[in-house]
């Protein structure tokens, strides 16, 4: 029902930035919570960070004062500005998105969609 196109990972060395970008598109009729999450080698998937629709924000410890996530509600597009990189923020980073659909909507629930992800390295 909803494809979540994630860019913008690459190759970063420690202190510098990046900014990931996650658009959602197909049969949409409101995009509600979107957020990042990330899997490091050998972990688990972690929340990174999440947005609601109205803009009211979560963050993980280890990446507060240096990552913020912002959406465009216009354009169903998740961002997330990294700052201050470490290596341990190395992983894939992956978009999340609970949507609706019409018929959802009147039916009372969401769709829940990931998309496929994106590598963060952060090495010297």
């Amino acid at each position: 029902q909803v494809q979540l196109v994630e860019s913008g990972g690459g190759l970063v060395q420690p202190g510098g930035s990046l900014r990931l970008s996650c658009a959602a598109s197909g049969s949409i009729f409101r995009v509600n919570t979107m957020g990042w999450y990330r899997q490091a080698p050998g972990k688990e998937r972690e929340l990174v960070a999440t947005i609601t629709r109205g803009g009211s924000t979560i963050y993980a410890d280890s990446v507060k004062g240096r990552f913020t996530i912002s959406r465009d509600n216009a354009k169903n597009t998740v961002y997330l500005q990294m700052n201050s990189l470490k290596p341990e923020d190395t992983a894939v980073y992956s978009c999340n998105a609970y949507s609706m659909t019409i018929a959802s909507s009147l039916a009372g629930f969401e769709y829940d969609s990931w998309g496929q992800g994106t590598q963060v390295t952060v090495s010297s």
